[in-house]
């Protein structure tokens, strides 16, 4: 098909000066187009710019570009970290099943939407990729689309369709997809935690995995098991390693029964190829994949999150470290509150015990201006490298002993000091 390419420097010429502006995330950060409109922003201020989350490294981001750009983020990532936590920046504390609401109801117009797509098929349609989540809902309320056609960007089957007639202006792109091992980040407490969360997991359960080592750590830990689903907001390489043993087989799933649901996916080519035009794979809105209804449908829901830190009666703290904004609320409330509502789920909590520095991420209170992402009434399990908690069903002082005994066994007396301090000797403290 004969696609009217233009430049990158061309097409960034169709936002203007005060535009918002959304970026594709994730794998499909959009970066040819990105670079261009740092290098041809010298007449542009006060453009905002809206991502879930972006990888690679960003020159808009640069302290230079701080009168021309101001990032409104959904989620934090690791290159808009500075620049949220300045003055040139903000984020937006929302669940991910609920941010194609703030598009569909207007709370967040949209004037150019900037995408990463595969090369058009034989009718006209180009995939969105590795990241439907919320950027088939951007796409579909902004004003303009500039996409960068890649052949390198995964055809993938879903939610994620768009005609190329849509888009306003295309550019040719060849760059290819970040890539990020996190089964290479796996430390010796991520590998710990990893087998005891597995040891939680029954045949037959779907799995939900947040972002990071332990997730993958726990998929590397799962060999044992049968007849595992996959209904998740993100995967990686861990979930095409299981697929090929044929230990994640979505045979018992109640939705999309045979195919490995999910939102997004970040990993390494092993992972890109894989689910390239592969229908065993269903990328579909986060607003559909997120939504609690739809999680509880499925049988022994097990959602591995992590926390930054949890205090003593069970509040995790998952998105800052105290007013510092690190990450995002995400997925983890909508899966932790799914998981607990499915029939025999199980909505985990996994953090190493304690920082690099040696304190405790188990506290006796969050830090000042510390978010609380999931609420204690949510928690169930908690899983460190020295044990598993179940908090479920537990009172305050309960759940103060059963964090404190899966704490580092240095920061134990400091933690038993403090339950002491706030419950004095009660009885019946311990079931």
């Amino acid at each position: 098909m004969n696609i009217n390419y233009t430049t990158a420097a061309e097409a960034i010429k169709l936002i203007e000066s005060g535009n918002r502006v959304f970026m594709h995330g994730s794998a499909a950060t959009p970066h040819v187009l990105l670079k261009a409109l740092a290098e041809n922003s010298a007449h542009l201020s006060q453009v905002e710019l809206t991502a879930v989350s972006t990888l690679g490294q960003l020159e808009i981001a640069k302290p230079e570009y701080k009168d021309r750009f101001y990032f409104n983020s959904l989620f934090v990532s690791e290159n808009v970290r500075a620049s949220v936590n300045s003055e040139n920046g903000d984020y937006i504390p929302i669940f991910l099943s609920e941010i194609s609401r703030l598009f569909d109801g207007g709370y967040i117009d949209i004037d150019v939407a900037l995408i990463h797509i595969s090369p058009p098929d034989k009718h006209g349609y180009c995939s969105l990729g590795t990241s439907v989540d919320v950027a088939k809902a951007a796409v579909k309320h902004a004003k303009k689309i500039i996409a960068q056609v890649n052949p390198n960007m995964p055809r993938t089957h879903g939610d994620g369709f768009i005609h190329i007639s849509k888009l306003d202006a295309v550019v040719e792109a060849h760059d290819p997809l970040p890539q990020v091992n996190y089964g290479a980040r796996i430390s010796e407490s991520d590998r710990i935690i990893g087998k005891k969360v597995a040891e939680l997991v029954e045949d037959r359960s779907t799995l939900q995995m947040g972002i990071g080592a332990i997730p993958d750590a726990v998929l590397q830990s799962l060999d044992h098991c049968k007849d595992l689903g996959v209904h998740t907001e993100m995967f990686s390489d861990g979930v095409i390693d299981l697929v090929k043993k044929g230990v994640v087989t979505n045979a018992y799933k109640k939705k999309h029964r045979g195919k490995v649901v999910t939102a997004f996916a970040i990993g390494t080519d092993k992972l890109y190829n894989h689910v390239n035009d592969n229908p065993g794979f269903a990328f579909l809105e986060a607003d559909y994949v997120n939504d609690t209804r739809v999680i509880r449908a499925n049988p022994k829901v097990v959602a591995i999150n992590s926390a930054i830190e949890i205090d003593l009666t069970g509040q995790v703290c998952a998105d800052s470290i105290g007013t510092y904004q690190y990450s995002g609320v995400g997925g983890q409330m909508d899966f932790i509150r799914g998981a607990s509502l499915s029939e025999g789920g199980k909505p985990i909590i996994t953090l190493a015990s304690a920082t690099k520095k040696g304190e405790s991420k188990i506290v006796p209170f969050l830090k000042p201006g510390a978010g609380v992402v999931s609420t204690r009434a949510h928690v169930h399990y908690v899983v460190t490298e020295y044990g598993i908690a179940n908090l479920y069903g537990k009172n305050l002082h309960q759940r103060a002993i059963a964090l404190m005994n899966i704490a580092h066994p240095s920061n134990c007396e400091m933690l038993e000091k403090e339950i002491i301090k706030r419950f004095g000797s009660r009885q019946f403290a311990v079931s």
